[in-house]
């Protein structure tokens, strides 16, 4: 999924990678409670108290790629849940900044006394999917240059 975001790619990138931006438009990051000092390099990890649904759990998110104002891939994980995220950012001439998400997701996910099944997992991804897409987007898009 993709949306296009009227700002340049260096403000969505700050909105990516900057732990105080993300804090801003990410209503499911509850609070920051560690990053690495090199946070935007490959392989650096950063710890949330993250809420899914109602359940406030830990998240950990751990650069797989950094290639500035291009591409970002995450490993995320909470709970059992594991799964990468891949954001990637293209100029559009004239228009901002074509911001594309990709959600990697095993098709089942063991849950206590049971599992989801692939259909579970594929709705929450699209959903998770959107809901990033639409508040990066709002954010980036406010008129404040604070970002």
């Amino acid at each position: 999924m993709s949306a296009l975001v009227h700002a340049p790619p260096s403000r969505v990138w700050r909105a990516l990678v900057d732990t105080g931006a993300v804090a801003r438009w990410d209503t499911r990051a509850l609070e920051l409670r560690g990053v690495a000092a090199d946070y935007q390099s490959a392989g650096a990890p950063v710890r949330w108290r993250y809420r899914v649904g109602s359940v406030p759990l830990e998240l950990e998110d751990t650069a797989l790629e950094v290639v500035p104002q291009r591409r970002l891939r995450l490993a995320r994980s909470f709970g059992s849940l594991r799964f990468e995220e891949t954001f990637s950012l293209g100029e559009e001439e004239g228009a901002g900044t074509r911001l594309a998400l990709r959600l990697a997701v095993a098709n089942s996910v063991t849950t206590f006394g049971g599992g989801l099944d692939r259909f579970d997992v594929r709705r929450f991804a699209s959903e998770l999917v959107d809901e990033s897409l639409r508040a990066i987007q709002r954010f980036c898009e406010e008129t404040r240059s604070d970002v």
